[in-house]
């Protein structure tokens, strides 16, 4: 369980009207400036260009996220070290921003739900950052997405997914869907767990979850305002194939190791 004590929510008042006065022209400039580097990167006559050991435009996606999430207010850190592709990355999820939070940290292609498409801005992101897209509750889109992860993970690529398959109110995890862990299993790639902790503690994973009622575009305006804070995105040890079983083995030891990197901090 991790609690949220009321005063992690922050200050209001005049603090969070200078907030908004500072980081809303900041944000404007990301966007209307630094987004289109950010197009003009993905250009296939030059995307592929190496940049300190990795593609031009994965470069540049990079350094796009972690500098959103400092508009935001978080100062993101990373420990461990991510496997190079291929590989599947098992995430908790807390927010809208675990996206922008590997991101920072690694280019990879999501898992997620199909209504992000529409969120303005993440949802362009997330299309333009190779996400494969979710119709919950839809058999027949469980399968394509199966398959599309299955030949991406087989081509040399990497995939990360939420295995609890929705946000929660950030106190505790959910149970992790094992179905998602079978692209691995039928590609032999590695699963690499991540953890990913809002708050020096953990202690804002509900500060950054969406609140009772809170839709896309009332979360980030909130989330805007917020004091700053640390972030970590822990890289936690991989595994193959589970000794003891498959996928189901394989998607509760992934959940055991977030918890106990969530407990240590």
């Amino acid at each position: 369980m991790i609690e949220s004590p009321p005063s992690a929510r922050g200050d209001g008042g005049l603090g969070r009207t200078l907030r908004y006065l500072i980081r809303v022209p900041l944000l404007l400039v990301h966007l209307i400036v630094f987004l289109p580097l950010v197009l003009m990167s993905m250009v296939p006559l030059w995307s592929g260009l190496p940049w300190q050991g990795e593609r031009l435009e994965h470069r540049v996606i990079r350094l796009w996220s972690g500098r959103l999430l400092r508009i935001f207010g978080l100062r993101v850190r990373s420990s461990g070290h991510a496997l190079p592709d291929p590989v599947l990355f098992v995430a908790n999820h807390v927010s809208w921003m675990d996206i922008e939070m590997l991101h920072s940290q690694r280019m990879v292609g999501f898992v997620a739900k199909r209504e992000i498409r529409a969120w303005p801005l993440v949802g362009w992101l997330a299309l333009r950052g190779e996400t494969i897209f979710h119709q919950r509750g839809s058999q027949e889109s469980t399968g394509g997405v199966m398959h599309a992860m299955l030949e991406r993970l087989r081509q040399g690529g990497s995939v990360a997914v939420f295995p609890e398959g929705r946000t929660r109110d950030g106190h505790a995890l959910g149970p992790f869907h094992a179905r998602l862990l079978q692209p691995a299993v039928e590609a032999g790639v590695p699963v690499q767990p991540v953890a990913l902790c809002y708050g020096t503690g953990s202690e804002a994973q509900a500060i950054i979850a969406f609140g009772p009622g809170e839709n896309f575009l009332v979360n980030f305006l909130r989330l805007l305002g917020e004091p700053p804070r640390q972030a970590r995105v822990h890289f936690l040890e991989p595994f193959s194939q589970h000794p003891s079983g498959g996928r189901k083995q394989m998607a509760d030891l992934a959940r055991e190791r977030i918890v106990a990197a969530m407990a240590r901090i």
